[in-house]
């Protein structure tokens, strides 16, 4: 008598195509997801750059120059959100800063 105990083709094929259908409707939804969660990297950026602006105020008595102060000075490590827009900040509310997207340099 032949062995019995494993898998026939038609079996191996149905296990196939149900992963097949799983991944089909998986990897769309994840590939949805990337953009909101790059958006909410920023927002929590932008939060961790306008507190340490304030930490950077309350050590230096005075409201630092730009973004690149509180790279150069240790209060941030990036300026680039993940989406891939920058921060900046306006001397004239120090309290604000936005991201936008970053301005090509023209030659």
């Amino acid at each position: 008598m032949f062995n019995e105990k494993g898998f026939t083709l038609i079996e191996m094929l149905i296990v196939l195509l149900v992963i097949s259908v799983l991944l089909i409707i998986t990897i769309p939804n994840l590939s949805a997801q990337t953009g909101s969660i790059r958006s909410k990297g920023c927002e929590a950026l932008i939060a961790t750059a306008e507190a340490q602006t304030e930490a950077y105020m309350l050590d230096h008595g005075s409201h630092p120059a730009s973004i690149d102060t509180l790279i150069d000075d240790g209060y941030l490590k990036q300026k680039e959100c993940p989406n891939g827009e920058v921060l900046s900040y306006d001397t004239s509310d120090p309290k604000k800063i936005t991201a936008a997207e970053p301005v090509p340099i023209q030659q």
